[in-house]
């Protein structure tokens, strides 16, 4: 073999290696597991993103409006999982989602069964059932970020935050994030 060609196997494996060392442990949250089995926290998502932004893509499945008006990642594509409805439920005491019946077309039509997709939510819980749908419709190779965009609820009864998402997450760990709106990555509702 060549000389280029043995530089292109120690690159291939180097990326095998950094990817899988960079994998989050399994979570103990069984409402973040998946199928797929593979898992990265927010500050991993970007270092697996910043290594290889052609190949590695952060996909944000929160509602438009979160992804509005909470901030994103700005390299972020928003496809929702699911879709606020506006209706009040008395018994879950909140404002429910519905699943977006749209998903797996609208991920379908952007992306190819074997890219590499980095999922977020809020939390990691809706992510986990957007991974499971991909992957009912023939994904592979999606991972869920396990902490969300913002993080996991602080439980110290002592904190100040306790109940607030002040954990982790992507927008606790330090890593850009904006409210800025690309037109190219937003998801817009057809009228």
């Amino acid at each position: 073999m060549k000389r280029r060609g043995w530089i292109w196997v120690g690159v291939l494996v180097l990326t095998a290696f950094a990817t899988a060392a960079l994998a989050a442990d399994v979570p103990s949250d069984e409402k973040k597991r998946t199928s797929l089995n593979k898992y990265v926290t927010a500050l991993e998502a970007y270092e697996m993103w910043k290594a290889d932004p052609q190949k590695v893509t952060i996909l944000d499945v929160r509602t438009p409006e979160e992804y509005v008006f909470v901030g994103h990642p700005a390299m972020a594509v928003n496809i929702p999982s699911e879709l606020w409805t506006g209706k009040w439920s008395d018994e879950k005491k909140d404002f429910p989602l519905t699943p977006n019946p749209d998903f797996e077309a609208l991920v379908k039509a952007r992306f190819k069964p074997d890219d590499v997709l980095l999922v977020m939510c809020r939390s990691g819980h809706r992510s986990a059932r957007a991974i499971e749908r991909l992957a009912a419709a023939g994904f592979t190779n999606v991972y869920n970020i396990v902490d969300g965009f913002e993080g996991d609820k602080v439980a110290d009864a002592e904190s100040y935050y306790k109940g607030k998402r002040m954990k982790n997450g992507w927008r606790n760990s330090g890593v850009p994030w904006t409210y800025d709106l690309d037109p190219q990555l937003a998801f817009i509702p057809k009228p």
